[in-house]
């Protein structure tokens, strides 16, 4: 796990928009599958895309760095991480040993709060779905898994979790095949009626069987990244 510093917040001229904010975007654009794998980070098209200076833009990459979403490299700059085969079996390895603990230990530890805000998060999700809002259904898959972390109750492995959610949208950006949806339309369901019925036993087999239905739908063989518009991605709030 990394430990990050505090953002820098001190403003620079023309500055509209904090150091923290600009890693948030970006970080949300490659778990919402916006920015592919691999994708390089020009500085000055994100300084145009965010209109700050440039020693700003590269805190920011210095902080997502810190969180393997972007790797640095001498005289090429930053790229989007771009995981090979071998760590997209270990970010699978590492949740299928990890999130069925998680959703056992939501299934016990839930209040009737907890598990309302579940389903009106899932109500959401199915929308996304139903919609054919691939971004915001990505999203909010994330999320469902982060949220299930919360209601554990465990900040460790919730810290754990958002690191291999994002891990796992950049694996499958490389490796889903062509209209695979990353979550099956009924997984999260399930895994909430057992949280509903207590059912830590349960939550946690319909959780294992669920990650390595997503494993089964990557092809590790492929992977070619496309280009995008920084600028337009980010140009827009």
């Amino acid at each position: 796990m990394f430990m990050a510093a505090a953002p820098d917040r001190r403003s620079e001229p023309g500055d509209e928009i904090a150091e923290e904010d600009i890693v948030e975007r970006i970080f949300e654009a490659v778990v919402e599958q916006r920015l592919p794998p691999g994708t390089k980070l020009s500085e000055s098209a994100l300084c145009r895309a965010f209109g700050v200076g440039r020693m700003r833009i590269r805190r920011s990459l210095l902080l997502l760095a810190s969180r393997e979403v972007v790797e640095l490299h001498s005289n090429r700059g930053a790229f989007v991480a771009s995981p090979d085969a071998a760590q997209a079996r270990e970010v699978f390895e590492a949740r299928i040993l990890i999130e069925p603990n998680v959703a056992r230990l939501a299934a016990e530890r839930a209040s009737p709060a907890d598990i309302e805000a579940l389903a009106a998060h899932l109500s959401r999700e199915e929308l996304a779905h139903a919609s054919d809002n691939r971004h915001e259904a990505i999203r909010l898959s994330g999320q469902f898994h982060v949220a299930l972390a919360r209601i554990a109750a465990n900040g460790v492995m919730e810290r754990m979790i958002k690191e291999l959610v994002t891990r796992t949208s950049l694996i499958i950006g490389i490796f889903s095949a062509p209209g695979i949806a990353n979550c099956r339309d009924d997984d999260h369901g399930l895994i909430l009626r057992a949280l509903r019925a207590r059912d830590g036993a349960g939550a946690a087999g319909l959780m294992a069987d669920h990650l390595r239905h997503i494993q089964s739908n990557l092809d590790l063989t492929r992977g070619s990244p496309r280009s995008v518009d920084l600028v337009e991605i980010f140009s827009t709030p």
